[in-house]
């Protein structure tokens, strides 16, 4: 059946969200409607309003949320009415040499579905019937979004769902690219540059991994005490020193692990500098297209450092979501604490606001 829900559009990159009443069609086979509950506010979701990602609008924004499943499609199995979910903006065909070597995030079809579902078509149109395009194949910053079962992972139900829903994201791309990309040793150094809600994450990632020292390294110094709260042993204020991976290398003598978290080339530069011998460093921001990275090749073979990318922290997401929030329901895992502010539907372009300023580690649209 056919739902009409309040939902955070883009009309046109360079201009604030808009705020509209939209039609959310029923589920196809292989696809359900879920009631979203909280939608995480991204900088990536502010990065396809800005033409960094380049999604076409109009397009529903929204990947990194939580809901309850109101409908269920033809053909949909291990998914039932009332289910808690958590979206994933990863779509894997199951079949491609990536998704069978259990890398479905490198799936080689998931273009199919970078802003439609994976047919092609859309499940969502304006208040004059024009159909309108779905960030990451979710569209999930909307009362309610139809999804591709692959698109959507079953959960615990006793996690408050606010809480779910940052794992879709966030916490998966921080905790993933520490567990999943780079496998941190206990007992290693750490460096993570920028200190945003995936920053703290992977700063959380290191402490749960059982790292020596965590360097926490932004030009925010409420996001540097953001770290401490979340393990960092030590900060770099970067209004404070002149060159971060210098600093980094005399605190540390050179870390085996950088995190590169906010998606620029001379950051990326400056953590594979910070790196001793035998060092990895691990982008996980996304750059602009055009953005380039130097580095000294001779220190590759010489030092063995490696340079390696993150999407979504490696992520095998029908196994790694239940697994973060199995740690989180050990006390192991930070996520009450990642939300420093919730917003009703139409506070959405304050949300964005706040993100943009730094305000948040993470800001949540909390649906009624």
């Amino acid at each position: 059946m056919d739902r009409q829900a309040k939902a955070v559009v883009c009309r046109e990159w360079g201009k604030p969200v808009q705020i509209e009443q939209i039609t959310v069609e029923g589920p196809r086979r292989g696809e359900i409607t879920i009631k979203v509950a909280a939608c995480g506010v991204c900088h990536s979701d502010l990065s396809a309003t800005t033409g960094k990602i380049q999604y076409p609008p109009p397009l529903v924004l929204g990947h990194e949320a939580a809901g309850v499943v109101v409908e269920v499609g033809e053909g949909v199995e291990g998914f039932s009415e009332g289910d808690h979910v958590v979206s994933s903006f990863i779509s894997m065909c199951g079949k491609c040499r990536q998704c069978v070597r259990g890398h479905p995030v490198l799936c080689e079809n998931a273009r199919k579905a970078m802003f439609t579902l994976p047919d092609g078509t859309v499940r969502t149109r304006d208040s004059q019937g024009e159909p309108l395009n779905v960030f990451g194949a979710c569209g999930v910053m909307a009362e309610y979004a139809t999804l591709h079962v692959d698109n959507c992972v079953k959960v615990a139900e006793d996690v408050p769902l606010q809480n779910a829903a940052l794992v879709g994201c966030a916490v998966m791309t921080g905790v993933g690219a520490v567990f999943n990309t780079a496998g941190l040793e206990p007992g290693s150094r750490a460096a993570v540059f920028g200190i945003g809600g995936v920053g703290l994450n992977a700063v959380q990632g290191c402490a749960t991994a059982g790292a020596e020292m965590i360097v926490a390294v932004d030009n925010n110094p409420k996001k540097l005490a953001m770290a401490r709260e979340f393990g960092a042993t030590h900060t770099i204020d970067l209004n404070e020193v002149d060159d971060a991976a210098k600093a980094i290398r005399k605190l540390t003598g050179g870390v085996d692990y950088a995190f590169e978290c906010v998606g620029a080339g001379a950051v990326v530069e400056q953590a594979y500098k910070s790196l001793g011998r035998g060092g990895t460093a691990v982008v996980v921001g996304v750059a602009d297209p055009k953005d380039k990275t130097s580095i000294t090749t001779l220190t590759l073979p010489a030092d063995e450092r490696t340079l390696k990318g993150s999407w979504l922290g490696s992520a095998r997401p029908q196994h790694d979501f239940p697994r973060l929030l199995g740690l989180y329901r050990a006390g192991k895992l930070k996520l009450d604490e990642l939300i420093t502010q919730t917003y009703s539907i139409g506070e959405a372009v304050q949300a964005f606001d706040d993100m943009i300023s730094g305000k948040n580690a993470r800001g949540v649209i909390v649906f009624d």
